[in-house]
């Protein structure tokens, strides 16, 4: 119980940093949010100063004119009741945009990075046991440049291909207009049919790495005394192979696979771009290409909170599956 709540207090306070640079970023930096959208707000007509200091006090959550202290106060007594603030370029609250987009974006990513982990796993472990064939150098090629490519070209080339020249797959938005949203099938299938795509680009970006990390770890384990004494004794080989080196080969990349679940939400800025997917990625770019500091703001918060959960969760979850990394590990994420 203690090791649990040194790390939940370890991630706790990162975010806790992560909201005060935030606070900062609004106060100190040259040209800061506050400026620049008082500077915006002054360009419509009929804005008195008072109308102008109202109105960033809204978008902001904090008084421009008020004391750092009272700025402070009012941003994070803001953030522990969930208001974000107010997105300057689509008007709506950054609390709401974020809410209906966080889904999508996870629903998004932990297909792709399933699809991505099962297949880098399998084709690793089938790799490990052919080594030296032809299979294994070939497949080793393959994962080398699926491995090298950014996940952006893939999705370039499939939005070309698969997109506009085969005209197989729509290659924006998030579902068909014409469905209606709920638990239907016409809306399902047609979510899962407009996330084809992304999915793929990430998915086929990410597998040659699980693969040759699966491929490495399977080899160092096959040559093992304990599986030796295994085949000597008869065991099965199924029973070799599922609980003895795929559970030991697969145990290393599950930290690994939890953390690239947090940093998704980060990489998901590009992917969600290419293919005006309304997720957390979508808005955080929009943000920052129309300078929508509140919208900047409240993304940057989320994400950062998605990869210290997913930190956490990693070290917890881990630590169940291995008990050894509660007793010895010392190596912190945090």
């Amino acid at each position: 119980m203690h090791w649990v709540l040194k790390r939940a207090a370890r991630a706790g306070f990162t975010v806790f940093l992560v909201v005060h640079f935030t606070f900062l970023l609004v106060h100190f930096l040259p040209g800061s949010p506050m400026d620049y959208l008082q500077a915006q707000l002054s360009r419509q007509q009929g804005l008195s100063e008072g109308e102008i200091e109202a109105m960033a006090a809204v978008y902001l959550n904090m008084h421009p004119e008020a004391s750092i202290g009272e700025q402070y106060v009012d941003y994070m007594s803001s953030l522990l009741t969930g208001d974000l603030g107010t997105s300057i370029y689509f008007n709506e609250s950054v609390a709401e945009l974020l809410g209906t987009a966080i889904p999508w974006t996870v629903f998004l990513m932990l297909n792709a990075i399933a699809i991505s982990f099962a297949i880098g796993i399998s084709l690793g472990a089938l790799m490990a046991y052919l080594e030296g064939s032809r299979f294994d150098n070939v497949m080793t090629v393959v994962a080398i440049v699926s491995n090298s490519i950014p996940y952006y070209i893939i999705a370039i080339l499939l939005v070309y291909l698969l997109g506009h020249q085969l005209d197989l797959f729509p290659v924006t938005g998030r579902y068909d207009d014409r469905t209606t949203p709920g638990l239907n099938v016409p809306f399902l299938s047609s979510v899962v049919y407009h996330a084809t795509l992304p999915a793929l680009s990430w998915a086929f970006a990410g597998l040659g790495g699980w693969a040759l990390a699966m491929r490495a770890n399977s080899i160092s384990i096959l040559g093992e005394d304990y599986l030796r004494v295994g085949r000597l004794r008869g065991l099965p080989t199924r029973r070799l192979t599922l609980r003895y080196v795929a559970r030991n080969a697969v145990l290393p990349l599950y930290t690994n696979m939890m953390v690239v679940i947090g940093y998704a939400f980060g990489g998901a800025v590009v992917l969600e771009t290419i293919f005006v997917y309304r997720g957390v990625g979508y808005y955080l770019f929009r943000g920052i290409e129309a300078r929508d500091f509140p919208l900047m703001m409240g993304a940057f918060i989320v994400i950062t909170i998605a990869v210290v959960t997913a930190l956490f969760l990693a070290e917890l979850t881990y630590g169940k599956l291995d008990p050894r990394a509660q007793e010895g590990g010392t190596d912190e994420s945090f």
